[in-house]
């Protein structure tokens, strides 16, 4: 009895859970694929011309400014270099956009309109910065992510 009590309590909090997802469920459909190719036919769909930071055999990482705002892109030989990669970097915060073998990182709203064009997930990293939202704050500046 205990034991059916405990599976009805649980299909109910993953209804409600599910339920409260309702409202996602409306950018979905305009969510595009998500993007392949190398890095330039990628920053293509999103109208930039990536400023080349680091052109490495594991990785590629360019610099983007577009309408969207400032985000870095980059490219991965293979899915296990970017989960190593984001893996490591979500210690430092900040918003990604991740597809296959690629992501773009920069401050939420820009990555949203990124999701817009390019598809890709969504991830966030660890928000354990102190410190207020002053100046300097949008800008990622360790290892990997300069935006200048």
């Amino acid at each position: 009895m205990r034991t059916e009590r405990s599976l009805v309590v649980l299909a109910a909090l993953a209804l409600a859970l599910t339920a409260g997802c309702g409202g996602n469920d409306e950018k979905a459909p305009t969510t595009p694929d998500t993007a392949t190719g190398s890095l330039e036919q990628i920053a293509s769909k999103v109208e930039c011309e990536p400023n080349i930071q680091t052109d490495a055999d594991e990785l590629r990482q360019g610099n983007c400014t577009t309408d969207d705002g400032k985000y870095v892109l980059v490219t991965f030989a293979t899915d296990r270099g970017l989960r190593e990669w984001i893996n490591e970097a979500k210690d430092y915060g900040g918003t990604y956009l991740v597809g296959r073998k690629w992501l773009a990182v920069g401050d939420e709203k820009v990555v949203t309109a990124l999701r817009g064009r390019l598809g890709g997930t969504v991830e966030a990293g660890s928000s354990h910065h102190s410190g207020g939202s002053g100046a300097g704050g949008g800008d990622e500046e360790h290892s990997g992510h300069r935006t200048n």
